[in-house]
């Protein structure tokens, strides 16, 4: 399906150049050919959309674009840019955080030559780069957004494909994420757990706070609260839908695992703001209210905060900043 449909966009986009008819192109063909990649109660996606995890399935596991060799020409494609993939070795306990990991000297490719050697977990950040995992995210973002109903009910943007690869037996570290994500399981079997992100007692504002703010690995697992995990066993064709900032780790059995997340951000700059403002305000003393409480403070909260922003950007730009930048560098 995908290959005959690559030549016809290749074709499109070489006589236009344009991204929007690509992506036209990706979702009419998907919706004419009568197939579809993601296989979802339309009802459940819209009550629980980024809400509460839950199971979905697809039918991705086995597709061309996931054998371990079009994985490898993928990496080969991704090596040169070195902040599209991260890889790491000897992640051991469920709270270590990103910062504190081991990174192999061995390339990317030979790390992934090597993974039932290795204790690595490799994530190939945007596979879209490469045009034929372009055309199936577009795809599924097309069959997502129709099961919506037509729509997210918020701005989106940063539409992405991440592609996760990992040794046997390896343990994906405790985190939350900006992205509403689709994780979608294509090789191996393994079990991922995660939590209700309006769980406060899980997740303090603090926390949230913090991550928007400074830090990515600010939310702390607390053993003690495991229990109330969500554990979704993923076998090849098994997804979960995974909403923004709910905390999740991973454990792979005893195989090979690959894994698609198929995922976008919201444009959601009033609440990234408010997070932010909180987190200052926090700073100083004082005991803000999280957003959605109070409206009138979230907005005022978040016109202020991107207001400073703006007015630190221009500082910066300024010939007296620049060269006080300088002068602290000697």
């Amino acid at each position: 399906m995908l290959g005959a449909f690559a030549t016809a966009v290749h074709q499109k986009r070489g006589a236009t150049g344009s991204e929007h008819d690509l992506m036209v192109e990706s979702g009419a063909n998907g919706a004419a050919s009568g197939s579809h990649w993601i296989e979802c109660d339309p009802r459940e996606l819209r009550e629980n959309f980024d809400r509460s995890p839950f199971a979905l399935r697809h039918n991705i596991a086995g597709h061309p674009l996931f054998r371990m060799e079009r994985l490898l020409q993928l990496a080969r494609f991704l090596e040169p840019r070195p902040d599209e993939y991260w890889v790491d070795v000897g992640v051991s306990h469920i709270d270590q955080r990103w910062d504190q990991t081991t990174h192999p000297s061995s390339s990317l490719t030979e790390v992934i030559d090597n993974l039932a050697q290795l204790d690595a977990w490799i994530v190939l950040r945007k596979a879209e780069l490469d045009a034929e995992y372009r055309l199936l995210l577009d795809e599924c973002m097309v069959e997502l957004r129709q099961l919506m109903g037509g729509t997210w009910g918020r701005r989106t943007c940063r539409q992405n494909s991440i592609i996760f690869v990992t040794s046997p037996n390896r343990l994906s570290a405790y985190h939350i994420d900006r992205e509403c994500n689709f994780i979608l399981q294509i090789q191996g079997e393994k079990t991922i757990y995660v939590f209700d992100p309006n769980d406060r007692e899980v997740l303090p504002e603090e926390e949230i706070e913090l991550f928007w703010t400074v830090d990515n690995n600010a939310a702390r697992y607390r053993p003690a609260l495991q229990h109330r995990a969500h554990a979704f066993r993923l076998h090849p064709g098994d997804g979960v839908h995974v909403p923004v900032n709910a905390p999740h780790w991973a454990q792979n059995d005893d195989n090979v695992s690959v894994t698609l997340s198929v995922n976008f951000q919201f444009s959601d700059v009033e609440r990234a703001n408010n997070y932010r403002a909180n987190y200052y305000l926090r700073k100083i003393g004082l005991n803000p209210s999280p957003p959605g409480r109070r409206p009138f403070r979230d907005n005022l909260k978040s016109w202020s905060f991107g207001g400073a922003l703006g007015l630190w950007g221009l500082l910066k730009r300024t010939p007296v900043f620049a060269k006080r930048a300088a002068a602290r560098r000697y």
